[in-house]
């Protein structure tokens, strides 16, 4: 992620319609799942280590963030252990964790699989992995390029890659469905833009308080359906449940 970005995310992360979205989308799917009392819980990429806020809910948490500068600001809130490092090469032992999120993450790593092997070797038999990615490679433009990401997702390529790294697919969504047909025109739109001049504006600006509120509405809808295990078959991200069971890799699941 180049560092203006890095920074806008920095910013905007507590009060952004996205982020603040995505936190609902989230706890939903969370709050579904069987986890023991006190959980081991790890964020993957944890960013400046507001996810990790949430996780707490859930157990004792500790996060790891490729950026020291991000790292710094996740220690800052004193949530628990933040180490800097990359999901492909995590410090922990076999099986450390209950639970691990990987949110907007496995779209940044070289070799998706081999981050998805890593996430799954620390994980406890039975634990689970819960990612998000973005979706629809078609709508692949210049905020792809400004995030360094190696690809979009189809639900195909998702569940393939997690079955190959092992992960058996408990539950797989699509979510931010609502404000599909207007995000696909922006990043359709940004392809004839020329990156170089200097023009790209981030996604990441907080905005009116107003019409803040009004974005993450839709978000709100959605995690309340999926909160009832409704499936959202559209959407400009992924979201998927792994668990780390018996299932031998490249079998199907979920």
């Amino acid at each position: 992620m180049e560092e203006r970005e890095l920074r806008a995310l920095l910013a905007a992360d507590e009060h952004h319609w996205w982020y603040r979205g995505r936190r609902l989308v989230i706890r939903a799917e969370l709050d579904r799942l069987a986890l023991p009392a006190g959980a081991r819980v790890l964020d993957a990429g944890c960013g400046s280590g507001r996810t990790l806020q949430d996780l707490r809910a859930y157990g004792e948490v500790s996060g790891i963030e490729l950026s020291p500068l991000a790292a710094e600001h996740a220690r800052g809130r004193a949530l628990g252990e933040v180490r800097v490092g990359r999901v492909e090469t995590l410090p922990w032992d076999d099986g450390s964790f209950d639970l691990v999120t990987c949110l907007d993450v496995l779209e940044h790593t070289p070799e998706d699989r081999v981050a998805l092997q890593e996430l799954r070797r620390v994980t406890k038999p039975g634990g689970w992995l819960l990612l998000t990615v973005p979706a629809y490679p078609a709508l692949w433009s210049t905020h792809d390029e400004v995030n360094h990401h190696y690809r979009r997702y189809t639900r195909t390529a998702l569940r393939r890659a997690a079955n190959d790294a092992g992960w058996r697919v408990a539950r797989l969504t699509s979510f931010n469905s609502l404000l599909l047909p207007a995000a696909a025109a922006v990043r359709i739109s940004q392809r004839y833009r020329n990156r170089d001049s200097g023009d790209h504006v981030s996604e990441l600006r907080v905005g009116p308080r107003w019409l803040n509120g009004a974005l993450e509405r839709p978000l709100r809808i959605e995690a309340a359906l999926l909160r009832r295990g409704h499936v959202l078959y559209a959407g400009l991200s992924l979201l998927a449940v792994l668990e780390n069971g018996a299932a031998p890799p490249g079998t199907g699941g979920g």
